[in-house]
């Protein structure tokens, strides 16, 4: 049994925002190999009060309202972005527990060292102020699983050279990156390969399982907007980044991976890219020392896998 501490951004349930976080969420309660026992939110697909409150309203449809929720960072490191979602109509917003989320993850590793899982599926900013908090935060982790970053290709957007999580706070990637701690990073190159479509999203829309009802309805509602918001009608499915990352867990042959050495880009032009060195040894165009490998990358996926046990642990839920 995994134990788990979930660090989100989470949307679902917000007009027009991504929902895949939220089927992450659902996984870590559904997997029977999985024991999720702290939530924190960050700011990033929406602002960290919208995303708490989506939290909390998440978890007691899924009949889990004990679980704490804790919220944390409200802008990246350094550089502040205004980021303000909006709950649906008649929803109230909603308190979390008092602590902030930085502060309860250093005491949930303190309490329990080498026994604790982090995944990490937002900005990576409350990630890093924990390591500020207790230098041995990363140490103290069993895992750190990370959805971010794109290693080998490019987002091709000028204006977000990075993916959206690192490059929302890339600061907070490069304290990661330089901790300490061997993270394993799920980013786009295979998350962009498992999917949900228009089929699977009405199927479950239909279902009479209340969660996987609302969830159809809301990833309907995505895909519409990704068709939208790129012009092409024929667009009609959406990725499950999150929920690969969290699959990661319990289905290690879902991926194949590599280590790495990574760094972050800081500046401006190329924010947020990820550089990853795959054979990071000495003496290679004139580099005189090995630079330490510091991250297990995916690099492939078998995406028939994922769906089959996506679908099968969404059916758990009741």
């Amino acid at each position: 049994m995994e134990r788990l501490l979930l660090d989100t951004d989470l949307a679902m349930g917000a007009p027009g925002s991504d929902i895949d976080d939220g089927f992450a969420l659902a996984l870590c309660l559904a997997d029977p190999e999985l024991a999720l026992e702290l939530v924190t939110t960050v700011g990033g697909n929406t602002d960290v009060d919208t995303a708490t409150t989506l939290t909390l309203e998440l978890l007691d449809r899924l009949g889990r309202p004990e679980v704490p929720v804790h919220r944390g960072a409200r802008d990246p490191l350094v550089r502040p972005r205004a980021r303000v979602g909006s709950l649906p109509d008649g929803m109230a917003p909603r308190e979390p527990r008092d602590e902030p989320a930085a502060v309860a993850l250093v005491e949930a590793v303190r309490a329990n060292p080498g026994e604790m899982t982090l995944v990490a599926i937002g900005p990576l900013t409350n990630v890093a102020l924990a390591m500020r908090l207790d230098p041995s935060f990363a140490g103290g982790l069993k895992r750190l699983v990370i959805m971010g970053g794109v290693f080998l290709q490019h987002t091709n957007e000028a204006g977000m050279p990075g993916e959206f999580n690192i490059w929302c706070d890339p600061e907070a990637a490069h304290a990661v990156l330089t901790s300490g701690v061997r993270a394993d990073f799920v980013g786009l190159d295979v998350t962009l390969r498992v999917r949900v479509d228009r089929a699977q999203a009405a199927s479950m829309a239909a279902s009479d399982q209340p969660f996987t009802a609302f969830a159809g309805q809301y990833t309907q509602a995505w895909i519409d907007h990704l068709a939208e918001r790129s012009g092409d009608d024929a667009v009609d499915s959406c990725a499950m980044h999150d929920p690969l990352a969290v699959a990661a867990l319990s289905r290690p042959d879902l991926l194949t991976w590599r280590d790495a050495y990574v760094a972050v880009e800081l500046g401006d032009r190329l924010r947020g890219a990820m550089l990853a060195d795959f054979h990071p040894e000495r003496g290679k165009h004139g580099q005189d020392t090995d630079l330490q490998v510091n991250a297990r990358v995916a690099v492939d996926v078998d995406a028939a896998a994922f769906n089959h046990y996506f679908t099968t642990t969404m059916g758990e839920i009741r």
